[in-house]
């Protein structure tokens, strides 16, 4: 087997390649071609998602746009994209990041997020992992809490309504109603995000150079970005301190960030049930009391 939509689209004959399937991933296959000196990666699904691609190589872009002016941090350029592939330009990966690489990355991200949007959501909805994310746009004076609730929350509470108890989905509704309790930040503009950074979507180069990949990108609130980076570890001291320095994040963040991983940790119990959806009730049944 080989990315055969992908060869074809970029010109190449598999006689003519070296190709190695490698790791990428659980949703797609992933493989590295090497082709006149050039070294592409590829991941391909012959049954994916509508417009998966499409959309992950359009949020790419636009993180690859915003990091283009601080030499920071880089996002892999979109070689080709098609119904069933995307190919990207390869990338060396050192074993890990170094206290150097974390900085650049902290400071990077925190460029990113100052990208803003008079409104709050994305040209188009996209996915979190396999499950769709929806971004239909709220205007600035709305605010990110309601963002959160309505695009957030409530979706993922409807995608698990044959799978989460009543119990859940009624605290959930009721967090929603109140969510402009437990978020007051009207202040905040929409920034543009990853949307689903946590450490396996981001690495250094043999450089040392920090790289963002496999995003869920939107316009929300940068708070949400930096939660769900403390909700599986991975990212360094430095990491937080460079963010903080370039763009200090509301004093009341640290109260809130159980509150935003609600979000991916409501896509995991939709994804995986079991022990999520106990943390879930577990992190509501504590801010409703």
């Amino acid at each position: 087997m080989s990315p055969e939509a992908a060869l074809r689209w970029l010109g190449l004959e598999a006689q003519s390649c070296r190709i190695q399937a490698v790791g990428g991933g659980d949703i797609h296959r992933a493989w590295r071609i090497e082709a006149a000196g050039q070294r592409i990666f590829v991941k391909d699904n012959a049954r994916p998602l509508p417009d998966i691609f499409r959309l992950e190589a359009a949020g790419l872009e636009a993180l690859r746009e915003a990091a283009s002016a601080t030499a920071l941090l880089r996002v892999p350029e979109v070689l080709g994209v098609g119904d069933d592939f995307l190919a990207l330009q390869w990338i060396d990966f050192s074993a890990g990041l170094s206290e150097a690489a974390e900085h650049l990355l902290g400071e990077g991200l925190a460029a990113i997020h100052q990208h803003s949007s008079e409104r709050f959501g994305w040209d188009e909805d996209n996915y979190i992992g396999t499950l769709p994310q929806e971004n239909a746009w709220l205007p600035r004076e709305a605010g990110c809490a309601r963002f959160f609730a309505t695009r957030r929350l409530q979706v993922q509470s409807r995608l698990g309504a044959s799978r989460f108890p009543a119990a859940v989905r009624s605290r959930l509704a009721s967090l929603c109603e109140r969510i402009d309790e437990f978020i007051p930040l009207g202040h905040e503009p929409p920034a543009l995000l990853h949307g689903d950074l946590w450490g396996g979507n981001r690495a250094a180069d043999a450089d040392g150079v920090p790289w963002l990949y496999d995003p869920a990108v939107h316009f929300g609130c940068r708070e949400a970005e930096l939660a769900f980076t403390e909700l599986f570890g991975g990212f360094g001291p430095a990491f937080y301190e460079a963010y903080q320095h370039h763009y200090p994040l509301d004093p009341g963040y640290r109260s809130r960030i159980d509150l935003w991983n609600l979000y991916p940790l409501l896509v995991h119990a939709n994804l995986f049930g079991g022990g999520y959806i106990h943390r879930v009730d577990g992190i509501l049944k504590g801010l409703l009391g």
